[in-house]
């Protein structure tokens, strides 16, 4: 189940789905310099991560993931934020990530099918020709785009 609140002033998802019996609930945020996602199965935050493309000179890119609270012994959930953002700064790469897990169950495929989920749900995507113009005008953004319209 999702739904797309249209009268909050930050851009966001819901989506409710069963995961091994537990109900699951995640929560998209894009902010103007981050992304925030909730996934919860205790309803409350549980460990908060964050993760951030660095920036340099080497040719493959290097991510830094971080436990701002909780389990700091889980290396699943680092991974969990490793790969979103990865696939995040593979689209906007300026953005960072927060990660919020409050989970009862933190085996490898639920947190698989968080990852699907929230790729899958996402609000980050590529810029198209006439966003960059509606930017520059200070206009919102352009309508949705297919992935043959994209800049990437």
């Amino acid at each position: 189940m999702e739904s797309l609140d249209t009268n909050f002033p930050v851009r966001h998802r819901k989506i409710s789905f069963e995961s091994k019996g537990n109900k699951t609930e995640i929560v998209i945020c894009s902010y103007e310099d981050h992304i925030l996602v909730i996934a919860t199965q205790i309803g409350a935050m549980g460990t908060i991560l964050h993760a951030r493309k660095e920036e340099g000179m080497s040719v493959e890119p290097t991510f830094s993931v971080s436990v701002i609270f909780g389990k700091r012994d889980e290396p699943m959930l680092t991974a969990t934020a490793r790969r979103l953002i990865e696939h995040i700064s593979s689209i906007v790469p300026s953005k960072p990530l927060v990660l919020s897990l409050g989970l009862k169950d933190h085996s490898s495929e639920t947190l698989k099918e968080i990852v699907a989920t929230v790729i899958e749900n996402r609000l980050w995507r590529c810029l198209q020709k006439d966003d960059i113009n509606f930017r520059l005008l200070g206009y919102e953004m352009g309508p949705k785009i297919t992935k043959s319209e994209n800049l990437c």
